[in-house]
């Protein structure tokens, strides 16, 4: 008589439930899209920058035909018209100067001294054709509400600039 062996039970094959399968493939689709970001994140490394100063152009040896957005001060006295559109005018940071040609209208708030992004062609030898110009503003501005809430708890400084702001509306409730 032979003595039967117990059986062991076969190994059953696991099956993922619906919703391990639907968690897996987020994971993994989650996975794709943060590794895409981050793969243009680093290709945009040097261009996500709002504009380059005249210094910085020339400290990195920017090559010519390179588009990009040149940001600095207009130069006092270096604004010169050439008949219709076409415009002249020297970008600084006060360490160094780039020559700017421009055809179009300018924006109102234009002028020597005032901040000013142009963005356009890097020509090489201190020269940039700009597309378009943008005039910024002056940074000292600050909206009356703040400008109050300021003086009401003491942090006022009358030489912050604030002084000088235009009046704003009255904030709409």
């Amino acid at each position: 008589m032979t003595l039967a062996q117990p059986t062991r039970p076969l190994p059953v094959k696991r099956r993922f439930t619906r919703k391990q399968r639907r968690l897996t493939l987020i994971a993994a689709g989650g996975a794709v899209l943060f590794l895409a970001a981050g793969l243009v994140l680093f290709a945009m490394r040097d261009t996500i920058v709002f504009f380059y100063g005249p210094t910085e152009i020339s400290e990195k040896g920017v090559q010519p035909g390179t588009r990009m957005r040149l940001g600095g001060l207009v130069e006092a006295g270096s604004v010169q018209r050439n008949g219709g559109q076409r415009v002249t005018f020297a970008v600084t940071d006060g360490k160094s100067t780039i020559k700017v040609g421009y055809d179009g209208l300018l924006p109102d708030l234009f002028r020597e001294g005032q901040g000013v992004v142009t963005e356009g062609v890097f020509e090489g030898a201190g020269r940039f054709k700009a597309d378009s110009v943008l005039a910024k503003h002056d940074e000292t501005y600050m909206p009356r509400e703040v400008a109050d809430a300021l003086k009401k708890q003491g942090h006022w400084q009358a030489g912050s600039g604030a002084g000088a702001a235009p009046a704003a509306a009255p904030a709409k409730q």
